[in-house]
Protein backbone atom coordinates (compact mmCIF):
# COMPACT_ATOMS: atom_id res chain seq x y z
CA UNK A 1 0.00 0.00 0.00
CA UNK A 2 1.45 3.64 -0.90
CA UNK A 3 1.98 5.83 1.96
CA UNK A 4 1.68 8.95 -0.23
CA UNK A 5 -2.44 8.33 -0.80
CA UNK A 6 -2.36 11.71 -3.34
CA UNK A 7 0.34 10.24 -5.36
CA UNK A 8 -1.60 6.94 -5.61
CA UNK A 9 -4.69 9.29 -6.54
CA UNK A 10 -3.12 10.79 -9.50
CA UNK A 11 -0.89 7.71 -10.60
CA UNK A 12 -4.63 5.88 -10.75
CA UNK A 13 -6.02 8.72 -12.82
CA UNK A 14 -2.65 9.34 -15.03
CA UNK A 15 -2.74 5.13 -15.62
CA UNK A 16 -6.14 4.90 -16.23
CA UNK A 17 -6.52 7.66 -19.23
CA UNK A 18 -2.97 6.52 -20.40
CA UNK A 19 -5.04 3.02 -21.09
CA UNK A 20 -8.32 5.17 -22.58
CA UNK A 21 -10.89 3.91 -19.51
CA UNK A 22 -13.50 6.13 -19.35
CA UNK A 23 -13.71 5.37 -15.76
CA UNK A 24 -11.76 5.05 -12.69
CA UNK A 25 -12.15 3.67 -8.89
CA UNK A 26 -10.07 5.01 -5.92
CA UNK A 27 -10.15 4.34 -2.29
CA UNK A 28 -12.02 7.46 -0.75
CA UNK A 29 -11.15 10.02 2.09
CA UNK A 30 -12.24 14.13 2.74
CA UNK A 31 -9.02 15.33 0.95
CA UNK A 32 -9.87 13.10 -2.62
CA UNK A 33 -13.37 14.42 -2.54
CA UNK A 34 -12.03 17.69 -2.61
CA UNK A 35 -9.77 17.30 -4.87
CA UNK A 36 -12.19 15.15 -7.43
CA UNK A 37 -14.67 18.39 -6.57
CA UNK A 38 -11.83 20.82 -8.01
CA UNK A 39 -11.07 18.47 -10.49
CA UNK A 40 -14.96 18.24 -11.46
CA UNK A 41 -15.47 22.38 -11.57
CA UNK A 42 -12.19 23.33 -13.47
CA UNK A 43 -13.64 20.50 -16.32
CA UNK A 44 -10.55 18.06 -15.79
CA UNK A 45 -13.29 15.28 -15.52
CA UNK A 46 -17.57 15.23 -16.46
CA UNK A 47 -18.32 13.62 -12.44
CA UNK A 48 -17.72 11.24 -9.74
CA UNK A 49 -19.74 9.57 -7.56
CA UNK A 50 -19.36 8.06 -3.94
CA UNK A 51 -19.92 4.66 -3.33
CA UNK A 52 -20.64 3.00 -0.01
CA UNK A 53 -18.53 -0.42 0.34
CA UNK A 54 -18.73 -0.93 4.50
CA UNK A 55 -15.07 0.70 4.30
CA UNK A 56 -13.94 3.91 3.93
CA UNK A 57 -15.72 3.94 0.61
CA UNK A 58 -14.46 4.30 -3.38
CA UNK A 59 -14.81 7.25 -5.51
CA UNK A 60 -16.07 6.72 -9.25
CA UNK A 61 -14.25 9.17 -11.64
CA UNK A 62 -16.44 9.48 -14.99
CA UNK A 63 -12.77 10.83 -16.74
CA UNK A 64 -13.44 13.48 -20.32
CA UNK A 65 -12.04 12.96 -23.34
CA UNK A 66 -11.65 15.66 -26.34
CA UNK A 67 -13.27 15.57 -29.87
CA UNK A 68 -10.19 13.22 -30.97
CA UNK A 69 -9.94 10.92 -27.90
CA UNK A 70 -7.55 12.87 -26.44
CA UNK A 71 -7.65 13.38 -22.48
CA UNK A 72 -8.60 16.21 -21.21
CA UNK A 73 -5.78 16.23 -18.53
CA UNK A 74 -2.81 16.73 -20.57
CA UNK A 75 -0.39 16.96 -17.55
CA UNK A 76 -0.48 15.89 -13.80
CA UNK A 77 2.14 15.88 -11.06
CA UNK A 78 2.49 15.92 -7.81
CA UNK A 79 4.44 19.39 -6.41
CA UNK A 80 4.79 18.28 -2.20
CA UNK A 81 5.97 15.13 -1.78
CA UNK A 82 5.72 13.20 2.42
CA UNK A 83 9.41 13.54 1.79
CA UNK A 84 9.72 17.35 0.51
CA UNK A 85 6.63 19.40 1.72
CA UNK A 86 6.46 22.06 -0.26
CA UNK A 87 4.07 25.41 1.54
CA UNK A 88 3.66 28.39 -0.02
CA UNK A 89 2.28 32.17 1.00
CA UNK A 90 -0.65 33.89 -0.63
CA UNK A 91 1.58 36.30 -2.83
CA UNK A 92 4.16 33.49 -3.76
CA UNK A 93 1.74 30.33 -5.22
CA UNK A 94 2.95 29.32 -8.07
CA UNK A 95 1.41 29.80 -11.70
CA UNK A 96 1.16 26.64 -13.85
CA UNK A 97 1.32 27.52 -17.65
CA UNK A 98 0.65 30.94 -16.39
CA UNK A 99 -2.29 30.40 -14.83
CA UNK A 100 -3.76 28.33 -17.82
CA UNK A 101 -2.71 24.64 -15.52
CA UNK A 102 -4.43 24.97 -11.81
CA UNK A 103 -2.85 24.05 -8.78
CA UNK A 104 -4.74 22.56 -6.07
CA UNK A 105 -3.83 23.93 -2.76
CA UNK A 106 -4.37 22.47 1.13
CA UNK A 107 -5.04 25.67 3.36
CA UNK A 108 -6.73 26.66 7.09
CA UNK A 109 -9.66 26.89 4.84
CA UNK A 110 -10.08 23.43 3.04
CA UNK A 111 -8.86 22.64 -0.55
CA UNK A 112 -8.58 25.18 -3.28
CA UNK A 113 -7.18 26.26 -6.24
CA UNK A 114 -4.45 28.37 -6.72
CA UNK A 115 -6.94 30.98 -7.76
CA UNK A 116 -9.52 31.40 -4.85
CA UNK A 117 -6.32 30.68 -2.26
CA UNK A 118 -4.76 34.32 -3.70
CA UNK A 119 -8.54 35.80 -3.65
CA UNK A 120 -8.82 34.93 0.06
CA UNK A 121 -5.28 35.60 1.02
CA UNK A 122 -4.40 32.24 2.31
CA UNK A 123 -1.55 30.08 1.56
CA UNK A 124 -0.72 26.30 2.43
CA UNK A 125 0.98 23.38 1.08
CA UNK A 126 0.85 23.06 -2.41
CA UNK A 127 -0.69 19.59 -3.34
CA UNK A 128 -0.62 18.98 -7.43
CA UNK A 129 -0.28 21.06 -10.52
CA UNK A 130 -2.71 19.95 -13.36
CA UNK A 131 -3.11 20.71 -16.97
Amino acid sequence: MNSDTISDFLTRIRNAQQAGHRRVDIPASKLKRAMSKILVDKGFISRFIDIEDGKQGVLRLFLKYDAYGKPVIREINRISKPGLRKYSGSETLPRFYNGLGVVIVSTSQGVMTDKEARKLNVGGEVLCSIY
